[in-house]
């Protein structure tokens, strides 16, 4: 498309170049004129008698107008399009903590998506994978992030209108930081800083000094969620049992103190309060039981505002319950919602969808100001951070409209990205949404995790696949590696690579996923030559296929992250494939006569009973290190 603008700045002429490609853009002074106009209000394109006009109030806006005005462009010449700001700050939270260290020019790619989305706010969730220069085993070995690679992305998104604000932890979830001997006398728990510790204060204000001279933002998020622990350990041998409640505002406090002497505005996850205030715990982080007295919020340190992530609900009157409860502390929330990514191999979009429509939707009933979407990679960060752009595009939408729907979030995501991509990216839940899952897996099944990495000879997730199940899961995988190859080899890249990931992992699982059932049931009922054509046709053909799986992971892998992480991935598949062989070699010494029994094949076959039975079999959801053994990997 043939376009001239009349009044872009120096900086958003650049960032229109960084964009062209993407979307089919020529600057042409002879193609069609654009007057490009700032004002308050709200953003609208419009063209007629071969003239265009976009209004736009922030820099971001006249990203997202640009990609509204060649939406509407392609679908006729004439057009008025008018959309209102629905929050301040409306953006994702990019998670670079868990092996997957997004390469710059990878983020530099979602900069530009969020762009045109028109999403204003990137957050990278950095527990230890940024350089402090006085620490040299602060995330050493992980990819962490120079200073350098750092302020050339948060000019880049500044260029778009995007800030960029850091992202950190001042309390728990610092395993990998404080593993090393420097960490000695800071540590509450293995993964909890100890609090009133000197020490601790001083390693506090090296973390937030670094991230304060990194970007232009002076906002700041400074974590502090899940330490449930804390006051449990160290601090409760050194000083004795006290008020936890107490030690956490004791906490909050100083770190506040840091904040205010550099000029910075902090943010902390809002969980640890509800945690720590609730006189009958129930199980859920956000209790409404929880006492928010005046007695009890007049002790929590002012100064900071509060971000409650919450990936789970799906009605709206529970979110503005919890919405209300935020007002206690004294300003609104911030709302975190979830684009279902973690703890799995593939996303699963029927979650997000039954969350976050309800989550924005009374966010915006409530008033609610600023909202983001986080992407989580818990568990080796197995699911690539390109299957998002859906969810992406799900919150930009609720942020200029109110009522969104998968046919204008399609129309959209093309419009954003240039490339057919939403039903690919969404459908891509069904590498877990199988035969016996509950529709919209609320419970987060993960069968194309557990299903692949499972030991053959061992078993642990067969007892929850059934006869008749037995014989459609492995078509209905083979039905989907034709799915995926078919989008493979109509996509651009990185998302060929991407497709051919779950083709090879469709194919993967129509030869495994049931392969250890049949195992047991020809060793039961000693089926020798059922067994023999097992490890002379069937392993082999398995082992080949994991291979091309791996290779194919490992190219998307490195096509979107730093090298570092990848080996933990590695040694999973290694493992996979050192056990194909090992079953094989177990089950020729039972035929061969070697062994008079396989310990492993008697063993009954039971229900994995972790978080309780579920009522349906297969809507369980298990990490690697409980699905490859029932032993221990330490």
């Amino acid at each position: 498309m043939r376009v001239y603008f009349k009044g872009l700045t120096t900086s958003m002429a650049q960032g229109v170049a960084q964009l062209a490609d993407m979307l089919g853009l020529q600057i042409d002074p002879g193609g069609l004129v654009i007057e490009v106009i700032q004002e308050d209000g709200p953003l609208s394109v419009s063209c007629s008698d071969g003239q265009g006009v976009i209004h736009y109030q922030n820099k971001i806006h006249f990203y997202r107008a640009l990609g509204l005005f060649i939406e509407h462009t392609k679908a006729g010449d004439s057009f008025e399009v008018t959309e209102q700001l629905r929050f301040d700050f409306n953006g994702t939270m990019l998670d670079v903590s868990r092996n997957g260290v997004m390469r710059v020019n990878t983020i530099k790619q979602f900069i530009r998506y969020m762009a045109v989305m028109g999403l204003n706010g990137l957050m990278m969730y950095t527990e230890d994978t940024y350089e402090i220069e006085e620490l040299p085993y602060f995330g050493y070995m992980r990819g962490r992030y120079t200073m350098e690679e750092l302020r050339e992305l948060d000019d880049y998104a500044d260029m778009f209108g995007i800030e960029m604000i850091a992202c950190i932890q001042t309390l728990g979830h610092l395993h990998h930081a404080l593993k090393w001997d420097y960490a000695g006398q800071i540590k509450d728990h293995h993964d909890i800083l100890l609090p009133g510790e000197p020490k601790t204060y001083e390693f506090i204000e090296q973390m937030i000094t670094t991230a304060a001279k990194t970007f232009r933002s002076k906002r700041i998020h400074i974590g502090m969620d899940e330490a449930f622990q804390v006051g449990l350990g160290r601090y409760l041998r050194e000083h004795g049992f006290r008020d936890r409640f107490e030690i956490m505002n004791d906490h909050v406090g100083k770190v506040l103190a840091m904040t205010t002497k550099l000029g910075l505005h902090p943010m902390i996850w809002s969980d640890m309060y509800f945690n720590l205030l609730a006189n009958d715990y129930q199980g859920h982080l956000y209790n409404v039981n929880a006492d928010f007295s005046d007695d009890n919020m007049d002790q929590i340190p002012d100064g900071v505002q509060f971000v409650y992530w919450d990936y789970g609900k799906g009605d709206e009157a529970g979110y503005e319950k919890i919405y209300d409860m935020h007002l206690k502390f004294g300003s609104l929330p911030i709302l975190a919602g979830g684009i279902h990514m973690w703890n799995s191999i593939a996303p699963n979009y029927g979650k997000t969808w039954t969350t976050s429509h309800p989550a924005l939707h009374a966010a915006k009933n409530k008033g609610l100001k600023e909202v983001f979407s986080t992407a989580w990679g818990d568990n080796g960060n197995e699911t690539n951070h390109y299957v998002i752009l859906a969810g992406l595009q799900l919150f930009a939408e609720h942020g200029y409209g109110d009522e969104v729907d998968d046919e204008r979030l399609g129309q959209r995501l093309k419009a954003c990205t240039g490339l057919d991509l939403f039903d690919p990216l969404v459908s891509l839940k069904y590498m877990d949404e199988i035969p016996g899952v509950d529709e919209g897996n609320h419970w987060m099944a993960n069968p194309s995790k557990f299903l692949l990495w499972q030991d053959l000879m061992m078993g642990l997730f067969d007892g929850h696949i059934d006869e008749d199940n037995e014989k459609v899961i492995p078509r209905y995988y083979a039905d989907l590696e034709q799915k995926w190859r078919s989008y493979k080899e109509a996509m651009p890249a990185p998302f060929n690579c991407l497709f051919e990931t779950y083709e090879k992992l469709a194919g993967v699982l129509a030869l495994k996923s049931t392969l250890g059932i049949r195992i047991k049931r020809f060793y039961d009922e000693r089926q020798m030559d059922q067994l023999t054509n097992i490890v002379n046709a069937e392993l082999p053909e398995l082992y080949r296929h994991v291979e091309a799986l791996r290779v194919a992971h490992r190219r998307m892998w490195m096509i979107t992250y730093k090298a570092f992480g990848w080996e933990v991935l590695d040694i999973r598949y290694g493992g996979l494939m050192a056990r194909i062989q090992s079953t094989g070699d177990r089950i020729m010494d039972y035929v061969g006569g070697q062994v008079e029994e396989l310990e492993e094949l008697e063993v009954q076959r039971l229900i994995f009973d972790q978080n309780g039975v579920p009522t349906a079999p297969l809507n369980v959801n298990a990490s690697y290190q409980v699905i490859v053994t029932a032993g221990s990997l330490t």
